[in-house]
């Protein structure tokens, strides 16, 4: 595939391009913000439409499950026949489905925002994070944990939007964040001028030769197993917080809907602050050890939090939020080197693997909680991160 390679090399700049690198993570932040204003006014369409936690999990579902199957597709098509200008594009998905939701009138309806959402998160996360690849200048981590860090502090906003101006507004109100998708729009399509400039570019000589992994086709198939398993671990968990933490925290303590979303605020910080962590460190001290203490080294975390007082519990989230998050970034960059030349395939694949299961753990625990209680729902998920063990399977690669 020559022109995938021709597409996308592992950094087309000799140094970062750091403005590109921060607009693409604005953007993330911008697209990311607006994605988690759906989970995080929750407790308000529960109220409004008389919602049990099975519906709740099959509107994260349908937003999640849409962008993960788009995903991988989109980065296929695009390390063929670059994209550009797809990331405003993605953007303006995104601003529907807004609009739309802020407008709902009925559960089929509020499926169909948040499909919508789900397209704009589609097209965006493997373009962009093939654009943070290309203006790196070898930085990998570096590059990774920036584009990404974006994302993770836009979710961590969104419970606060919705606390502040949301929830206290009405449902309405979500139309006013329309003016946040205009301004990502505004950037993303700066971003995707200099990307087309750098597509126009002479490509090294050797650029063009499709490179093969050097990691043999069955350990190749086993690595992407267990990189599955990882994303389960630490995706299923992330749904249990995003969507359910809240009313964990309403339920066990007695706090209001605006406390509750204050607390998961707490938490997304975290997992925005390890996620910058996480990819400069493995770039200095390689993937596989970031991936075995982030994931593995959670799990005394999670085993106490379910049982832990008000102030514990929150120490703990963040704790959670913070290692949990670092190894994300480690886990796209160092499944790309597995495959060279295949970046928005494997961003796609990554990206799309981890929103699809974020969506069935979020309805597979919607129902469970229905069928039992949340504080059951945080007691089984505390044994997820056991599943970074299977770290020890993992290839080494030339990071």
């Amino acid at each position: 595939m020559s022109s995938a390679v021709a597409a996308s090399p592992a950094s087309v700049v000799k140094s970062p391009s750091l403005w590109v690198l921060f607009a693409i993570s604005a953007s993330h932040l911008l697209n990311d913000l607006m994605q988690a204003l759906l989970p995080a006014v929750y407790p308000l369409l529960a109220a409004a439409y008389a919602l049990d936690f099975t519906q709740i999990g099959l509107i994260t579902l349908v937003n999640q499950l849409t962008a993960s199957v788009l995903q991988p597709f989109v980065g296929l098509h695009t390390d063929k026949h670059p994209l550009p200008y797809s990331l405003p594009v993605a953007m303006a998905s995104t601003l529907a489905g807004l609009l739309l939701l802020a407008y709902a009138d009925s559960f089929p309806s509020l499926l169909v925002a948040s499909a919508l959402i789900g397209v704009g998160s589609a097209i965006f996360h493997p373009e962009a994070s093939r654009v943070a690849r290309m203006a790196s200048g070898g930085k990998l981590g570096f590059a990774q944990s920036l584009f990404q860090v974006g994302g993770n502090f836009g979710s961590a906003l969104g419970p606060l939007m919705a606390a502040f101006i949301i929830l206290p507004n009405g449902q309405g109100s979500v139309a006013w964040y329309a003016l946040v998708a205009l301004l990502a729009i505004l950037l993303l399509s700066a971003v995707g001028r200099w990307y087309a400039a750098q597509n126009r570019l002479p490509k090294p000589a050797g650029s063009t030769a499709a490179r093969k992994s050097s990691v043999p086709r069955g350990r190749l198939i086993g690595a992407f197993a267990v990189i599955g398993a990882l994303l389960l671990s630490k995706y299923v968990y992330l749904a249990s917080m995003t969507s359910y933490y809240a009313f964990f925290m309403m339920d066990r303590f007695a706090i209001t809907a605006n406390e509750a979303q204050v607390y998961l605020f707490v938490f997304l910080g975290a997992v925005a602050a390890g996620t910058f962590v996480g990819g400069p460190i493995g770039d200095r001290i390689g993937r596989k050890a970031v991936i075995w203490v982030s994931i593995l080294g959670t799990l005394p975390f999670t085993l106490m939090l379910p049982y832990a007082n008000l102030p514990v519990t929150v120490v703990l989230s963040a704790i959670i939020g913070l290692v949990l998050a670092s190894a994300f970034s480690a886990i796209v960059v160092y499944a790309q080197e597995l495959l060279p030349g295949r970046v928005g395939m494997v961003a796609g694949l990554i990206f799309g693997f981890a929103f699809a299961m974020g969506a069935f753990g979020a309805a597979l625990l919607g129902l469970l909680a229905d069928a039992t209680d949340i504080g059951f729902v945080f007691q089984i998920c505390a044994l997820l991160p056991a599943l970074g063990i299977l770290t020890i399977f993992l290839p080494r690669t030339d990071a």
